[in-house]
């Protein structure tokens, strides 16, 4: 039997969530099956699931069921004016799911999608009568990616239906990698979670609008924009000085909003390798009636004894590893009471400009 869905107008009708664990090395076991097939069911039922990606934990819902999509942003407390991304499965020179959910791929996104899905890449792409408003919040493009991940690949195939998936945390809260980062949020709020261990990237997809010339990057992620240039073409990051008049006026989600944010304020360190050492140090010295935490990269030595709660956090040397452990250290340090974390920003290099991006607007004021 499937449990009681979550009542999507906020009434405090909530239900038991289910963790359902499974290894997704063995997804060919009947324990995996079975968890798998429990999930689809909710799926389809109209429910809501928090499922693994490469990138994060998604909290998914059937993206062509506009009921079961409000569910999402009821769950999550996220405004309706927030697009959110459709994630399909399948081959990709030849896919129904997406055929029903765009009327045009230019060829300039086929080319990206032979060569990066599944992986994480959104593509903005003209949205077809099918995709609900609640979706695109009524705009005319819809995000669409195919998840690498293969417990994510495998339940939207299972399910037969493309499922709409945002970060499976509470709006503007840090995302999460892990299924007890779910349930810190959403725990009594969605169906179930499938736990399958930690996410290897640990940052969103990269959010990209290819029917622009050059192209336009909303997001940076997992996929650099000189990886995207090599096979696109031109390319070029969104930037905005000013904020948009309205969050409806935005022009991508995300855009000039504090997202992604632990609940201590967090204080961007910036500077060289050489003076970062000291820099943190004397950045903690200013906060001495706080707890402070400090992301501290594993390759980094603070320049003497600093009173703060360090999370070490993957090595400098190596962004990928910081990019993966960003959101668990973020978590790990608001639950140690810290009330001010301090961070290092990594260069603008490939997926360092996904860090900074996420840090910048983790810092943001609200």
């Amino acid at each position: 039997m499937l449990p009681r869905l979550f009542n999507a107008i906020g009434d405090d009708n909530y239900v038991r969530t289910q963790r359902l664990v499974l290894d997704p090395e063995r997804l060919d076991t009947a324990e995996a099956q079975d968890v798998l097939e429990r999930a689809a069911e909710i799926i389809r039922a109209g429910g809501l699931v928090a499922l693994p990606t490469e990138t994060v934990y998604g909290l998914g819902a059937n993206a062509l069921d506009r009921e079961a999509v409000e569910r999402i942003f009821a769950a999550k407390q996220r405004p309706a004016w927030d697009p959110i991304i459709v994630h399909i499965a399948g081959a990709v020179a030849v896919n129904p799911m997406l055929d029903a959910l765009v009327t045009d791929v230019p060829e300039g996104a086929r080319r990206l999608m032979e060569a990066f899905w599944p992986g994480p890449l959104t593509l903005l792409l003209p949205r077809s009568s099918a995709v609900p408003d609640a979706v695109t919040a009524g705009r005319p493009l819809v995000g669409i990616r195919m998840p690498s991940h293969p417990v994510a690949f495998e339940l939207i195939r299972r399910a037969g239906v493309p499922i709409a998936a945002p970060s499976a945390n509470t709006f503007s809260r840090t995302s999460p990698t892990t299924a007890d980062h779910v349930l810190e949020d959403l725990d009594g709020r969605i169906d179930a979670v499938l736990d399958a261990g930690p996410t290897p990237h640990g940052v969103e997809s990269t959010v990209l609008d290819p029917c622009q010339s050059p192209m336009v990057i909303y997001r940076p992620g997992a996929i650099t924009v000189a990886e995207i240039a090599k096979i696109g073409g031109p390319v070029k990051f969104y930037r905005s000085d000013r904020p948009a008049a309205s969050p409806e006026a935005m022009p991508a989600p995300g855009v000039g909003l504090r997202h992604y944010a632990p609940r201590a304020r967090l204080v961007l360190v910036e500077g060289s390798w050489r003076e970062l050492p000291e820099l943190i140090a004397k950045t903690a010295a200013l906060y001495t009636n706080e707890r402070v935490g400090v992301m501290l990269p594993r390759d980094l030595e603070l320049a003497g004894p600093v009173a703060a709660v360090v999370f070490p956090w993957g090595r400098w040397t190596v962004p990928k590893e910081m990019a993966r452990d960003l959101y668990a250290g973020l978590r790990t340090l608001d639950a140690e009471a810290c009330t001010v974390v301090l961070c290092p920003v990594p260069p603008h290099e490939g997926i360092g400009e996904a860090i900074r991006d996420r840090l910048r607007k983790a810092a943001r004021q609200a």
